[in-house]
């Protein structure tokens, strides 16, 4: 999830580190993001626009649901992560996949898209109905708009018993914040989509499990931005064993690694 409004703050950054934790991410969400599409009804030659597209994993599932008739087009801002999901495109053959610098607001009008989609970016824009409401005008009427957010709500509530996930979740939410994402944007999907002038969205959400990296792969891409904002790094104690002391604690309690809620809404432009 890369941020695509200049004045928005990715607080993950955009190391080489970062990209290797965005696929890492991607592998357990592929399945949910690709049942989503085919829901929304993406499928072989239609055109579909990838909103922060980062290093690519999201024109991935498209580009195999549209087919070599279709065609996917990733938006991104930042030039690392274009060349990262150029390669990849590449290797995985697949020439109906290209990427754009550009942010959201200027997104070439050229021709229009059947579905604009995105995963883990609306809540890194400082105004995201707008953006919607700029997407939906690039979309042909019937066409699709579907994005997946995170629900940190119940995260919370699963951390809750264990010392170490309960602090490093409160610091995470925590860097967004300060960061200026906005933490309940999955919750709030249906209000964006409405305020957007989009029919109200069909939605689901999914709880997720293992990905037992993510959390430390997290804090380890938001320390330097931690630092930044004075977040206070000392209830996470040594960074150097933070991962094998996160995977320790979920072993203690014998329980199942907290991991936030998917948050899924789309909804079809009106006809007329």
């Amino acid at each position: 999830m890369t941020a695509d409004n200049p004045t928005s703050q990715y607080a993950l950054g955009s190391t080489e580190a970062e990209q290797e934790r965005l696929i890492r991410q991607a592998a357990w969400l592929s399945a949910h993001t690709e049942r989503l599409f085919r829901e929304a009804g993406i499928g072989p030659g239609q055109r579909v626009l990838d909103l922060g597209s980062g290093v690519g994993d999201v024109s991935l599932i498209a580009a195999r649901l549209v087919g070599p008739a279709g065609e996917v087009v990733g938006i991104e801002r930042d030039p690392r992560s274009i060349a990262r999901a150029t390669g990849r495109m590449a290797e995985a053959g697949f020439r109906n996949v290209s990427f754009t610098q550009s942010d959201a607001a200027q997104i070439p009008r050229d021709k229009s898209f059947d579905a604009a989609v995105g995963r883990y970016i609306l809540c890194f824009l400082p105004d995201p109905v707008a953006v919607l409401r700029s997407l939906s005008q690039l979309v042909r009427p019937g066409g699709v708009l579907a994005f997946q957010e995170p629900s940190w709500g119940a995260f919370h509530l699963q951390a809750a018993r264990l010392p170490l996930w309960r602090a490093g979740a409160a610091l995470m939410e925590e860097t967004f914040r300060r960061s200026g994402a906005n933490t309940q944007m999955g919750p709030q999907l249906p209000r964006v989509f409405q305020e957007a002038g989009l029919p109200t969205p069909l939605t689901r959400s999914d709880t997720l499990h293992g990905a037992e990296q993510w959390m430390p792969d997290c804090l380890h891409s938001l320390r330097p931005q931690m630092t930044q904002l004075n977040v206070s790094l000392k209830p996470l104690g040594d960074f150097e064993t933070l991962s094998e002391r996160l995977h320790a604690e979920v072993k203690a309690f014998n329980t199942t690694t907290p991991l936030p809620d998917l948050a899924s809404a789309w909804s079809r432009k009106p006809s007329s």
